[in-house]
């Protein structure tokens, strides 16, 4: 005989809380010994929660799901295989042209550098300079060691083959059945939250929504249009490689800051061994000084803003966190985890600052 749900003992908070952290737990543990083959999902993931707003707009103007679904797939990684098609010939004479005038750009670096190093190394004992040798000796071994154990990882082993096949033939699979049911699993997942709190989870995961579909959507076209206008600017000044760093540039627009500045120091450095002319190096800084005003006083103030509640440092730290953990797929989720993180911190906060404990008087000052 079948026990009624209503006679079953409820839970206490501290066994909730030991339940959710199990499962929080478990979650984590899944998700670092799968994460050699979690990568096209992820991106799958990523790709069918940008696209979902577009698959309903078609629904909503008279189409089928599976249709809506099968147009917008198709339609967005058509314009990616194009785009890609494109860009690699003009990337690898672009590499091709740096590879042959690599001689060249360390003889001028190395003209540039002597005098300093010369005047560095007039102010030294021969001790101090044989020890200074020896420094830079050892850390451009251990560069070159580092950059070699990557490259080994990179093509041992088949995983970059596998990684790479994945992206082209799973990605889009994923994708397409993702966000053909991207509506029904959000009603199941709903059906599984906890009835007592039901309301209070979904304004919640509606915030942490609202946070993450205005920073990841906004932030995307904000990196594609900066990664056009740098890739475009700085090839018209000349710079060799300047598509390559003006795309990286761009898309590094994703980490706030940190992408202009290694773009802008890989730009000047380049220009420098090129022969440092003042056309150039001139040409440089107005791409990277344009770009800046575009990005920060029309781009992110008009399609990102200031709602998503996500400071630029907490960003940084998630990205560099979840590469450390979980490689690429920790960079994937790195955002939406910090979106999850930031909502409930100040749900917690909204508590605490209406509990007694906060107020200092024996009942709740509110409601958060």
């Amino acid at each position: 005989m079948m026990l009624d749900r209503r006679m079953q003992p409820a839970m206490t908070p501290a066994q909730r809380i030991r339940f959710w952290a199990f499962c929080a737990l478990l979650f984590l543990v899944a998700l670092y010994l799968l994460r050699g083959v979690l990568l096209p999902f992820v991106a799958g993931m990523a790709i069918a929660y940008f696209l979902d707003p577009q698959a309903d707009r078609l629904e909503r103007l008279g189409l089928s799901r599976v249709w809506a679904t099968g147009l917008i797939t198709l339609a967005f990684f058509s314009v990616f295989g194009v785009l890609l098609f494109l860009l690699i010939p003009v990337l690898e004479q672009q590499v091709s042209t740096f590879v042959q005038r690599l001689p060249g750009y360390v003889a001028t670096l190395n003209e540039r550098v002597r005098p300093l190093l010369k005047d560095i190394y007039d102010h030294l004992t021969p001790a101090e300079v044989e020890k200074l040798q020896g420094s830079l000796g050892a850390y451009a071994g251990t560069v070159a060691g580092w950059g070699l154990d990557l490259l080994k990882q990179v093509l041992t082993g088949g995983i970059a083959v596998f990684g790479i096949l994945s992206l082209l033939f799973i990605t889009p699979v994923v994708t397409f059945y993702l966000l053909r049911d991207w509506d029904r699993m959000t009603a199941t997942i709903d059906g599984w939250l906890p009835r007592h709190h039901a309301d209070t989870i979904r304004e919640e995961l509606r915030e942490v929504d609202r946070t993450l579909a205005g920073f990841v959507r906004g932030q995307a076209t904000v990196c594609i249009a900066m990664a056009t206008f740098y890739g475009i600017g700085l090839t018209l000044t000349g710079l060799d490689l300047g598509l390559m760093i003006g795309i990286g540039t761009g898309l590094g627009a994703f980490v706030p800051y940190v992408g202009m500045l290694i773009g802008l120091m890989a730009s000047v450095g380049l220009a420098i061994a090129q022969g440092g002319e003042p056309f150039l190096l001139g040409g440089v800084a107005v791409v990277f000084i344009l770009g800046n005003i575009l990005e920060g006083n029309i781009l992110t103030p008009n399609l990102v803003g200031d709602r998503v509640g996500l400071h630029p440092v907490w960003i940084i730290f998630s990205l560099l966190s979840g590469a450390a953990l979980f490689g690429f797929v920790g960079v994937l989720l790195a955002v939406p985890v910090a979106s999850v993180v930031g909502v409930a911190t100040r749900f917690a906060m909204g508590r605490y600052r209406a509990s007694s404990l906060y107020t200092g008087s024996g009942e709740p000052d509110g409601q958060p």
